[in-house]
């Protein structure tokens, strides 16, 4: 994993659930500074302080509610299930503007998670573009990662599709996959963030068929 070369802050909103809380993990883990937002800054400081407990005290993580841990962050990562996604970015709208907002939800719509259902705007990260406005650089990334695989130390053989608003935010989400253990790949424009997010319901679906929990994808045949 990369380490950053100056601490920078991570506000992992939704990161008292499972993909956000590995993710932070995997992050402090790396050497940055993670603050785990949540609607309850008590469940966010008692995911903090267990995540503290796994990295046995060697890691900054902190606890608060969403706004206060995206106005503090220098990129915000969302991890919120899809019903809660459009309250979270309007909450959080001032506080993300200049900054890099990467976009881990996908617009799952239970029961039938197995079917791949988008939105209006085309996809999850292209509907937070559209609710955050211009200044916001937006990514779409790690939505086909399984959180049983994040919240330990072991290697993720799975690779991650960055899709973003531009080449130069691709190339810093990049950089967070990198330091998560992961390989990541540049898959182009935020309008591709549609394919990325309906292959989640796709690995579901495998899942379901094979009785398994950790399917994923490699790019193979580039060099």
């Amino acid at each position: 994993m990369n380490k950053p070369s100056m601490i920078m802050t991570i506000a992992v909103l939704g990161g008292t659930g499972k993909e956000g809380k590995g993710l932070a993990y995997r992050w402090a883990r790396s050497g940055y500074r993670v603050l785990i937002g949540s609607r309850s800054p008590e469940r966010a400081q008692a995911a903090a302080d267990d995540l503290v407990i796994l990295l046995d005290g060697k890691s900054i993580v902190e606890g608060t509610d969403n706004k206060e841990a995206a106005r503090k962050a220098d990129i915000i990562v969302v991890t919120v299930p899809y019903a809660a996604h459009r309250e979270i970015l309007e909450s959080v709208r001032e506080a993300a503007q200049g900054k890099l907002v990467i976009d881990v939800t996908v617009p799952l719509v239970p029961p039938r998670v197995t079917k791949v259902q988008m939105p209006p705007a085309g996809s999850a990260a292209q509907e937070a573009r559209q609710v955050l406005g211009e200044n916001v650089e937006v990514c779409a990334a790690f939505q086909n990662i399984s959180h049983e695989l994040l919240l330990n130390r072991a290697p993720i053989e799975c690779d991650v599709l960055v899709t973003g608003t531009s080449k130069e935010a691709r190339a810093e989400t990049l950089k967070l996959v990198d330091a998560a253990g992961l390989k990541g790949w540049d898959a182009g424009p935020l309008e591709n963030s549609v394919v990325v997010e309906g292959l989640t319901s796709i690995l579901i679906h495998i899942n379901k068929q094979h009785n398994a929990t950790h399917a994923g994808i490699k790019i193979s045949g580039v060099p």
